[in-house]
């Protein structure tokens, strides 16, 4: 088997960081290491029919911080006319893994959180779709950036008014105490 191991390394690292669902019934306790190659063309099933595929993983998204934003699945058509690609959230889905102790017969079972129809109403993922959530996505982290950078300066100068508001209280009192003391000498 040959690993990808550029694009494999970092994805696996996403999918353990963004917390990838792990079903139940395949697998007692998460795994704690998961393979990006073997997920790829992984079967997908819906919740109203756990037993009937009805589609694979085309693709597995990334967000700016490299945390696992989402799954593509392919679903439909014959001799690739007619399929159609979903952009399946995390959270809208869990991952069985049988032969989970050997790398060579690993696998993989995609169980989406939705009804067909649910799925058939998620974002296409096409070229429009990419590039208006790639914005978005990047806008979403510009935002945070700035919010947390701005929450820092608040919080600088905050701090700074009140250490010099108890700086000058102190000096006021020092200045109190030293009058104090000049008057009960004279």
């Amino acid at each position: 088997m040959t690993l990808r191991k550029p694009l494999n390394l970092a994805v696996t690292t996403a999918l353990i960081a963004g917390g990838l669902t792990l079903g139940g019934t395949a697998m007692a306790q998460p795994q704690g290491l998961y393979s990006a190659d073997e997920l790829m063309d992984a079967e997908v099933y819906s919740n109203e029919n756990a037993n009937e595929s009805i589609g694979e993983v085309e693709d597995v998204l990334l967000d700016e911080s490299m945390q696992l934003h989402s799954l593509v699945i392919e679903t439909g058509g014959v001799f690739d006319f007619g399929e159609k690609q979903y952009v399946i959230d995390t959270g809208n889905f869990s991952v069985e893994t049988s032969n989970g102790d050997n790398l060579e017969s690993i696998q993989y079972r995609v169980l989406v959180d939705m009804t067909e129809e649910q799925i058939s109403q998620q974002p296409e993922y096409t070229n429009d779709w990419w590039n208006q959530t790639k914005q978005t996505t990047r806008q979403a982290w510009e935002n945070t950036k700035e919010t947390a950078n701005s929450a820092w300066e608040n919080t600088k100068a905050f701090t700074s008014d009140l250490l010099d508001d108890a700086s000058n209280a102190l000096d006021d009192a020092g200045d109190e105490a030293d009058q104090a003391i000049r008057n009960d000498q004279q």
